[in-house]
């Protein structure tokens, strides 16, 4: 994983510019990198200062990107979310303004098309097995267990 390449703060600079260019990252993913990249802790330092000087790395920027792609693309529940951000280290700040980028419309309605299609995958003759079975696919995707039971009510 370490690689015997040393960098000059310049060639690293410049790296890691390119690596938050590419996709929003968060400050916990380019101190590893930098820290892959066997950089001293004043020169991580110093290259951290400048990406967040010239706003190629921004939490606040990455936690809502990241709130946004993983609600569309992967139907990810807010628990999951906000556990994946403070995995990140991102402040609790940072992970209410995130969430804020969810329409609560769109959220119920991604819960209901979601639990829906999963129900229809479900063969289980026993109602009880594809409650649990349905209820156990939709909190592991982070669904508030409020919303998920609400909506075993509704539909089996």
């Amino acid at each position: 994983m370490y690689s015997s390449k040393s960098y000059m703060l310049t060639e690293a600079t410049k790296k890691m510019e390119r690596y938050c260019a590419y996709q929003e990252r968060c400050h916990m993913e380019v101190s590893q990198k930098l820290k892959e990249m066997r950089m001293i802790p004043e020169a991580i330092d110093q290259i951290m200062a400048h990406l967040i000087q010239e706003n190629y790395l921004n939490e606040e920027r990455f936690a809502k990107s990241f709130a946004r792609g993983k609600f569309n693309i992967k139907k990810w529940g807010k628990n999951r979310i906000v556990s994946e951000l403070k995995q990140r280290q991102i402040s609790v700040f940072n992970i209410k303004n995130a969430l804020k980028e969810i329409d609560e419309e769109d959220y119920l309605n991604t819960l209901n098309e979601l639990a829906q299609k999963r129900l229809a995958q479900i063969n289980e003759s026993n109602t009880q097995k594809k409650r649990k079975k349905l209820a156990d696919y939709l909190l592991y995707r982070g669904w508030e267990s409020n919303l998920v039971y609400e909506k075993l009510k509704e539909l089996i």
